[in-house]
Formats: structure tokens, sequence, C-alpha cells
């Protein structure tokens, strides 16, 4: 009779590193964005959250061959060209500036999607570009503690 137990935590131990790597590549991204993504499962499909993180950010995005920036760009070009995929484009978007893309390239790569994917979806991202960039210009915006509290530090 062989021993399954030392297989299965071979398994989990793969797994395992498959999740510590795609939750360190998640967070390089998108920072706690991607993390409350996760969590919002968590009480729904938590099968499905863990998958999230292996497969896509554990087993994908820890590839080589591209960096960060270059996987980012793909998938808000991706994102963009399915045309129905609004609330995952805001995470890529908001993650591809993150890494290093301009918002000028962000718009730049949704308006080649036109080409591709039509105008609708090229215009479903160009508004979600511009939800990101206006809640990322708002949280930039706002004071980081009370004026009287500047005041008393001083």
């Amino acid at each position: 009779m062989t021993n399954t137990n030392s297989q299965s935590n071979s398994g989990n131990d793969n797994d395992n590193q498959r999740y510590a790597r795609g939750l360190a590549k998640l967070q390089e991204i998108d920072g706690e964005g991607g993390v409350k993504v996760v969590r919002s499962l968590a009480d729904i499909a938590p099968d499905f959250a863990r998958l999230l993180i292996e497969f896509p950010f554990g087993d994908i995005y820890s590839r080589p061959g591209l960096d960060l920036r270059a996987r980012e760009i793909a998938v808000v070009a991706a994102l963009t060209a399915m045309g129905n995929a609004a609330p995952q484009l805001k995470v890529h978007i908001q993650g591809a500036l993150n890494v290093g893309v301009t918002r000028t390239e962000v718009i730049e790569i949704i308006m080649q999607m036109a080409v591709y994917a039509g105008f609708p979806a090229a215009l479903n991202g160009i508004t979600a570009a511009r939800e990101v960039f206006a809640a990322e210009d708002e949280k930039s915006a706002r004071p980081l503690a009370e004026p009287r509290a500047l005041a008393e530090a001083t």
C-alpha cells in the first residue's frame, strides 16, 4: 500500500507556495485593492478566491519573460477588448499605474482597442480609466491629517 499522505502533503506544499507567490505578486501590482477583491469572495467562494491567487498571480504573473508593466499593458488591452469587464478593468488600470504605466499610455492602449474590439468597448474602457484617474486624483488631494493635527505637530 502506498502512502498518499506524502503526495498529498507535497501537493499542499506546492499549492501553499503558489498561493504565497501569487499573493505577493498581487500585492506588488494592486496593493490593498487586489486583496480586497479576494477577501470579498471569502464568504461565498473561498475556493475561487484561492484559485484567483494561485493561477493568474502565482503561476502566470510570476513567470519570467515579461515584466509586470508589460503584463498589465496586455491585461488592460484584453479587458478593454472584452467590453464587459469594467470592474476588473478598473482594478488593472490601477495596477498598470502602480507598475509604471502612465495615464497617457493607458488611454492609448484603450484607443488602440477601438480598432480591434470596436468603439463601444473602447468608450467603456475610457470611462473606466476616467473613474480610476478621478479616484486617484481625489485620494492624492485629501490631506494626510486634519489641519488642526498638522498645526499641533509643528
